[in-house]
């Protein structure tokens, strides 16, 4: 019969085959959080960006910009309020300081700027129009199962917008007519990451 080992014997000597850190490996791992905290101060206090990352080396920079960046890049949203584009513009203003080629990330804002205005107008009257048109069918199916129940006398007016289901399908309906614009908006996302 063979050795029966123990759980911790197991554990060591799966560490003993892990290879050792590099130098690169252990700035990323201490460097990425850094940027990670640092973004989330610029989105708080509005820090200044450039003066804080002239505090690290060259080797430390890139690390403190790609956590930075990641924290920044989830910040771009769809613009449904005055809220959402004022963030999405301080976010975009932050990732451009951080970002060397400055020509590269004006290009990708170029394109997001189109998806927020075809969002903000033609989406805006697409979801208007798909909120009608949905809410039309649902009181014709309220009204058809009152009078299924209530015969004709039902001349009792309902109020939709007010019931639970009418809001699930329009929240459905919602993120089926917004999927496009995020599918793009994500894709530029991983563009402006991979820019240096």
């Amino acid at each position: 019969m063979g050795d029966i080992k123990s759980a911790r014997e197991i554990a060591m000597e799966k560490l003993a085959k892990i290879e050792e850190a590099t130098d690169e490996e252990r700035l990323q791992w201490k460097y990425v959080p850094k940027g990670n905290e640092l973004a989330v101060k610029y989105l708080r206090d509005d820090c200044n960006l450039v003066a804080e990352l002239a505090g690290y080396s060259e080797n430390e920079r890139k690390y403190v910009v790609q956590g930075a960046s990641e924290v920044l890049l989830r910040g771009i949203s769809l613009p449904r309020n005055d809220a959402d584009r004022r963030t999405n513009k301080h976010v975009m203003d932050g990732i451009k300081l951080i970002k060397s080629d400055k020509s590269a990330v004006e290009n990708v804002y170029s394109r997001i700027r189109q998806i927020f205005n075809h969002y903000t107008e033609h989406g805006a009257q697409q979801r208007s129009q798909a909120f009608e048109s949905l809410k039309a069918q649902f009181e014709a199916k309220m009204q058809q199962a009152v009078q299924q129940q209530m015969g004709n006398a039902a001349g009792v007016r309902i109020d939709v917008e007010r019931h639970p289901q009418f809001h699930e399908e329009w929240r459905k309906m919602q993120l089926q007519l917004e999927t496009p614009y995020l599918q793009n908006l994500e894709e530029y996302r991983h563009e402006l990451q991979s820019i240096s």
